[in-house]
């Protein structure tokens, strides 16, 4: 925006002996309205656009902090420079507490005026242009690296650096720079498709260089903990991206020092796999081999595979060996209400050394912006949606929680058993009558489909997936593919395009965050 356009609006109840003050920003090419009063002000925002207010603590009437109030009532992103004559403590805070910008003391010089206008106004701009200068030069190194052979601890620091930009482009709507992120995402998520289909057989079959996978993850950050009698809550918040676990961090980080590890999904990335290996410590032919009735379910359905979590986190507890007394407590979370009654119940939780706890919000979260046009609205891309998630976690029980566990003085161990990925492009497969229904990776007899779009798993028990069959096999979509049958292809193409989907490979799906969170003391 050229600064002539910029409109200020100047509140005070002595303004005529501002005049010089306002004659010199008109100078520095500022349009200045003026108002001699809180309630003029408000009429005046009210009826017309500014892009900053300066205002005058102390007036008649209508006071600067409750004129402020009302301002921010009706914008609360217009910027608001309070000028006061007090230098106090108390006015400061209770006037930055209202979202003030800055401040300025009485008197006030017409340079000073104009410089803190310009440090707002033009401030963002500048960080802009500085952002769009450093980006370049991150895009640059980022894709020159993702077209060199990386190993699994390269691709963790790729994706971590993608996600912190995902972050930082979030404070700024800049669509060019958005998109280029975007592309370079996508670019990224092909060569790692790529990479995995060329290692994840060797990775399951106890490769001595393998990154930590869902089987690891007790083993690793748990079990240890508890063998050394400490108090400790396991938390898989259901599909929750690293993307998610980045925004939602900061509103832990005053209760808790938080050490970030990060691990990859078993392949399917989807519950019943990724999920009751977590629990179990097992790979999915294993489950099926040695506890079929724990892996299959009366149903054989996708509720039915993770239904005895607790039961196969108390297997993995015998395992290593490790008694409590009480027993291991497993809480799992579906709805509101669920969720308030385990808040008000933490107390009765306290007692227990091991607490496991499940949280499906985010899942449903997803599943559910498919169905409904208003969500659709409200987080119609990744950044919205992100935000979504930030602010429920942020009003939610479960913040409340996790807090609640930093007062008892336990370690929490908060992690997720798979992410989910944007589906963009449709990709055809062919299957029989008794082919999974599932939109990210199928499972079946003969399918039939791309492998350019497709990791087509042809004998599973080299994948340490069950067979249930001499002819079964498996298709897990790549980047952001989703299957779409050849029957009604367009119509199902449309329905699903720009949903949240998972089961498949990608960066979003597979490399996950694992917080180890001491409480502070």
């Amino acid at each position: 925006m050229n600064r002539a356009t910029r409109k200020i609006l100047w509140v005070d109840d002595e303004i005529d002996m501002l005049r010089p003050h306002i004659i010199f920003l008109e100078q520095k090419g500022y349009e200045v309205g003026t108002a001699s009063g809180g309630e003029e002000a408000i009429q005046l925002l009210t009826d017309d656009h500014f892009d900053l207010v300066l205002l005058d603590e102390m007036m008649l009437g209508m006071d600067g902090l409750t004129t402020l109030g009302e301002i921010k009532e009706l914008d609360p992103s217009l910027p608001v420079v309070m000028v006061t004559k007090s230098e106090e403590e108390d006015l400061m805070d209770d006037a930055l507490g209202r979202r003030i910008d800055d401040f300025l003391i009485k008197p006030v010089k017409p340079t000073q005026v104009f410089l803190a206008i310009k440090r707002i106004l033009d401030g963002r701009r500048l960080l802009r242009d500085q952002l769009s200068q450093t980006y370049a030069s991150e895009f640059n190194e980022i894709r020159a690296r993702i077209m060199e052979p990386m190993g699994w601890e390269d691709w963790i620091q790729i994706y971590t650096r993608i996600v912190n930009w995902d972050l930082e482009l979030d404070r700024f709507r800049d669509a060019g720079l958005r998109q280029t992120h975007n592309d370079l995402a996508q670019t990224a998520n092909a060569e790692y498709s790529r990479y995995i289909t060329q290692v994840y057989r060797d990775w399951v079959n106890d490769s001595e260089d393998r990154p930590p996978l869902s089987v690891d993850i007790f083993s690793r950050f748990v079990a240890p903990r508890l063998k050394a009698k400490e108090k400790v809550y396991f938390v898989v918040l259901d599909c929750m991206r690293l993307d998610h676990w980045m925004s939602l961090m900061p509103s832990l980080e005053p209760f808790f020092s938080i050490t970030n590890h990060f691990y990859y999904s078993i392949l399917p990335t989807a519950t019943p796999y990724s999920r009751n290996s977590l629990f179990s410590g097992l790979y999915p032919i294993e489950l099926s081999n040695h506890v079929p009735d724990l892996w299959s379910g009366p149903a054989r359905d996708a509720f039915s595979k993770n239904r005895y979590e607790r039961q196969l986190m108390d297997i993995q507890l015998q395992r290593h060996s490790i008694r409590l007394s009480p027993e291991h407590r497993y809480v799992k979370i579906y709805e509101k209400n669920e969720a308030d009654n385990v808040r008000r119940q933490m107390s009765s939780l306290h007692g227990h050394q091991f607490v496991s706890l499940v949280y499906n919000f985010v899942d449903i979260l997803s599943h559910s912006r498919s169905e409904s046009e208003i969500l659709q609205e409200i987080a119609p891309d990744e950044p919205a949606f992100r935000s979504l998630v930030r602010s429920w976690f942020n009003h939610s029980a479960l913040y409340h929680i996790i807090v609640e566990m930093a007062r008892q003085k336990a370690t929490v161990v908060l992690t997720t058993d798979h992410g989910a990925t944007l589906g963009r492009r449709a990709a055809l497969v062919r299957g029989n009558r008794d082919t999974s229904t599932n939109l990210r990776y199928k499972f079946g007899s003969n399918l039939g489909c791309d492998e350019k779009e497709t990791f087509l798993i042809r004998v599973p028990s080299e994948y340490r997936l069950p067979s249930d069959g001499a002819s079964k096999q498996y298709a897990i979509a790549k980047e952001d593919y989703y299957f779409v049958y050849p029957t009604e292809f367009h119509r199902y193409e449309r329905q699903y395009r720009g949903s949240f989907q998972h089961g498949g490979i990608s960066l979003e799906e597979m490399i996950l965050p694992c917080a180890v969170m001491l409480p502070r003391t």
